[in-house]
């Protein structure tokens, strides 16, 4: 339902935000299932380490992906146990482990921007374009190309 302030303003999208070793990303807030802290995760044998392992979370099997090493970052040396957000693909349930999760924002679409030249070309590939904030760049997560990965996993 579109109110007269979205008209006004042009086109407004929702994010909740999600912090992955030190950056500020986004997802589509239309993407999200859910947010919980994952627990009893179980490794998958012979799986790429951007797969963290399978859970079960109320009665579903879901897949864990490990963002930081989908990103070519290292691990989280901090102790501070990870975060997941839950997200659906084809029916399937993924949960996409992070470091924090922040707040849900409202920005409005013309202030997105295409992935800047210097952005890390990991993050690039699976960006969908950033918004700039207040001192800070949030990189828009594509969560389909964020899970690329898990076909190709599976097929071999």
């Amino acid at each position: 339902m579109t109110t007269r302030n979205d008209l006004a303003e042009g086109a407004v999208s929702e994010y909740v935000t999600a912090v992955i070793g030190g950056q500020l990303f986004g997802l589509p807030i239309s993407r999200v299932q859910d947010v919980f802290m994952p627990q009893r995760l179980t490794r998958v044998p012979l799986s790429s380490g951007e797969i963290a392992g399978v859970l079960n979370l109320r009665g579903r099997i879901v897949t864990v992906v490990d963002m930081r090493a989908r990103l070519g970052m290292p691990k989280n040396a901090d102790g501070k146990p990870p975060m997941a957000v839950g997200v659906d693909l084809r029916g399937e349930s993924y949960g996409l482990l992070i470091d924090q999760i922040g707040e849900v924002l409202k920005l409005a679409d013309d202030g997105r921007e295409e992935n800047p030249v210097n952005l890390d070309p990991r993050m690039a590939k699976l960006a969908g374009g950033v918004h700039r904030l207040d001192g800070q760049l949030m990189v828009v997560l594509d969560v389909d190309r964020v899970l690329e990965i898990v076909p190709d996993l599976l097929a071999a």
